[in-house]
């Protein structure tokens, strides 16, 4: 068993280690951080510009929506 195969192995165990109820909440978690940050940027970041007005032209309502159906299916799984 080479150097690599250790170091690989000692790497292994560790991750092993991490209750998966943790990274669900870290991944969740990220997910809702990056919501949140969506949904407060300025409209005029999230609306091209000289645009005709329409109402589907604020696109952080739709990837806040994204988003929030992403957040329910990894907290149902």
């Amino acid at each position: 068993m080479t150097i690599l195969h250790r170091i690989g192995e000692a790497i292994r165990e560790l991750l092993q280690q991490v209750p998966l109820t943790g990274v669900r909440l870290l991944f969740v978690g990220s997910l809702v951080a990056i919501l949140l940050w969506v949904l407060s940027l300025p409209a005029e970041r999230t609306e091209p510009e000289g645009g005709a007005r329409r109402w589907d032209e604020n696109l952080k309502w739709s990837a806040g929506l994204a988003l929030g159906i992403q957040i329910l299916v990894y907290s149902l799984l």
